[in-house]
């Protein structure tokens, strides 16, 4: 096949079907005398003069009409092959994705993709792959098709999307000393106890670094891998936890925990997702980004939780 240009095979094509240069040449945008030597190069490929001189029109020989089925299936087959699939509907695909996301979401935006993907594309199955993946370029080894979190570069070619700005906010359980104050002073807040959520164990962060800039410190009562066990850890006992405002909603409504300002000036959290371009074009990865689109900017819509405000159900009986 070294010596072969697969571009004969089209132009043969045309020609088994039309029986005349002119009309080959016309076929395929080029002109008559290039379709000529294209021809003359066919006879010499196959050994056989393919099209042969009857009055003035061109017959073909044997040989040709051999080949002619044959030739036209694998021109149709290669033309297909440029051709964007439209018979392959995303909506009704049946795929898993590897997605890493940051433990900050975990539990409160994957619940609304699930049931968003549910209904519009139940097909598409979700694998969540663990956060220390995050040290190694997943997304370009393909152990990660999908990224979503507070998104830092990595890769030059990684493709980066932000999908929103989160504001992280005070969560505690309403028996809480702080649930029943008005507004919370940097001082009440560094004077409770905390809970902080570090996959590395890390006790120290931006929060003490806000608070040594008013001359205070705060006593860290425990520290745990995941914002899960953080909410149901304040929702047991008298502990500061904290949350994301916005996606953070449905859990800390299902908690029935309150929430407050913190009393600090914090950098906001980016919010945002990344993916190799191997998958940029593909379109059922396109509708997993356009679905995660959708439920991060409902999600961003404003009517947070008003300061001290219990955003659950009702009120737990205080206890004695």
């Amino acid at each position: 096949m070294d010596h072969v240009d697969l571009n004969l095979i089209q132009a043969l094509d045309a020609l088994l079907t039309e029986n005349s240069v002119t009309k080959a040449a016309e076929r395929l945008h080029t002109s008559a005398p290039a379709m000529s030597r294209t021809l003359a190069r066919l006879r010499r490929a196959f050994g056989d003069p393919l099209l042969v001189r009857a009055g003035r029109d061109l017959v073909p020989t044997p040989r040709a009409l051999e080949l002619r089925p044959e030739v036209h299936a694998v021109a149709t087959r290669a033309r297909a092959l440029f051709t964007p699939s439209t018979t392959a509907d995303p909506r009704t695909t049946v795929r898993t994705f590897d997605l890493q996301v940051d433990d900050m979401l975990s539990t409160t935006f994957v619940p609304s993709l699930i049931d968003d993907l549910r209904v519009q594309a139940p097909g598409i199955s979700l694998r969540l792959r663990p956060e220390d993946l995050e040290d190694t370029p997943a997304l370009r080894e393909g152990l990660v098709d999908l990224e979503i979190g507070v998104v830092r570069p990595g890769d030059p070619e990684i493709r980066l999307e932000t999908l929103l700005t989160e504001t992280l906010i005070g969560v505690v359980r309403s028996e809480h000393p702080l649930a029943r104050t008005k507004t919370v002073t940097p001082q009440q807040f560094a004077a409770a106890d905390h809970i902080v959520v570090s996959r590395r164990g890390r006790a120290h962060g931006p929060i003490d670094e806000r608070l040594a800039e008013h001359g205070l410190s705060r006593r860290v009562v425990a520290v745990v891998p995941g914002v899960a066990t953080a909410l149901f850890l304040a929702r047991e006992t008298d502990v500061v936890s904290l949350a994301p405002a916005h996606l953070g909603r449905p859990m800390l409504t299902a908690l029935g925990l309150c929430t407050f300002p913190i009393p600090l000036v914090l950098p906001p959290l980016t919010v945002g997702m990344a993916w190799h371009p191997r998958n940029h074009h593909d379109r059922t990865h396109q509708l997993l980004r356009e679905r995660i689109r959708h439920i991060m900017t409902t999600a961003a819509e404003p009517a947070p939780p008003s300061a001290n405000r219990p955003v659950g159900p009702r009120q737990r009986p205080a206890r004695r």
